[in-house]
């Protein structure tokens, strides 16, 4: 059974950047899909990007594009997103999810694996 572990979220000045850390651990077959969700105080969960590991294509949502940059190591079990450019609006609980596939915009429901998720504070 797959298990997803994230990593980096912390208490941030608008402005700045951070990297997020999701490693897996457990897979028969490597996910064919994997992406970040985020759920910001009081809303709904959120898609922000997505990467297809066997294409190498990335998807944004508009809020992020330009902004974060999903990628993945070579051993494809670490994947990781870069926020740059930091504003409060990005605030909230950030989660790596698993698929055998997915489509765009993101459905949580394609995703069978979740990690624990893991906390981005942007302060103005």
């Amino acid at each position: 059974q797959g298990q997803l572990v994230e990593s980096g979220g912390g208490s941030v000045q608008a402005g700045v950047s951070l990297r997020l850390s999701c490693a897996a651990s457990g897979f028969t077959v490597s996910p064919r899909c994997m992406a970040w969700f985020r759920q910001p105080p009081g809303k709904e969960r959120e898609g922000v990007a997505r990467f297809i590991p066997v294409t190498g294509i990335t998807t944004y949502s508009d809020a992020v594009k330009g902004r974060f940059t999903i990628s993945q190591d070579n051993t494809e079990t670490t994947t990781y997103l870069q926020m740059n450019s930091l504003s409060p609006e990005d605030t909230g609980m950030y989660y790596c999810a698993a698929a055998r596939y997915c489509f765009w915009p993101l459905r949580q429901s394609d995703f069978a694996f979740w990690g624990q998720g893991t906390q981005v504070s942007v302060s103005s």
